[in-house]
């Protein structure tokens, strides 16, 4: 019960914390980088759905349990996309670098901790495999908000038709 309790706790933890910085981020740098935040959870959940039907991991998440840990993608994951794009976009190097950094403490030593908290367990996908992705993933998703703002910025883009 008491196991239960802590992994309770800290899922929930995992989804409120992130979320008591948005404030801070500004109305107009939340509502600029909310398109690549809900892409980047989109991709994470398609790759979610697979790792989990090939077992590269086990989810064992209390709020989330089944193919898609939702507390994972829509608290950090989510929110982290945001600031980091809030504090970098514009500057690829920054940005790159940044990612980087983070996703070496995300896949190592937090990847560690939920493991021993009993969240998650990377089964057949290894902490540099995970790390590779979530570096691939800045990349595309950096390129995505590229054409997202060139595409709200064209004077005869889609939006200035309607």
């Amino acid at each position: 019960m008491f196991k239960s309790n802590k992994k309770m706790a800290f899922s929930l933890g995992m989804l409120i914390i992130p979320w008591l910085s948005v404030p801070f981020l500004g109305k107009k740098s939340f509502f600029r980088f909310l398109p690549v935040a809900s892409f980047t959870n989109l991709l994470i959940s398609v790759f979610s759905v697979v790792a989990n039907k090939r077992k590269w991991w086990v989810n064992k998440n209390p709020l989330s349990p089944g193919l898609v840990d939702f507390t994972y993608i829509l608290g950090p994951f989510f929110v982290a996309t945001l600031w980091i794009f809030k504090l970098t976009y514009g500057n690829f190097i920054k940005f790159f670098i940044t990612n980087a950094v983070l996703d070496v403490i995300c896949a190592y030593p937090f990847a560690e901790i939920w493991e021993k908290v009993g969240v998650f367990k990377l089964k057949k996908l290894t902490h540099t495999m995970w790390y590779v992705f979530c570096i691939s993933l800045a990349v595309i998703i950096y390129g995505f908000q590229k054409v997202v703002e060139k595409t709200i910025r064209e004077p005869n883009g889609p939006a200035s038709k309607s």
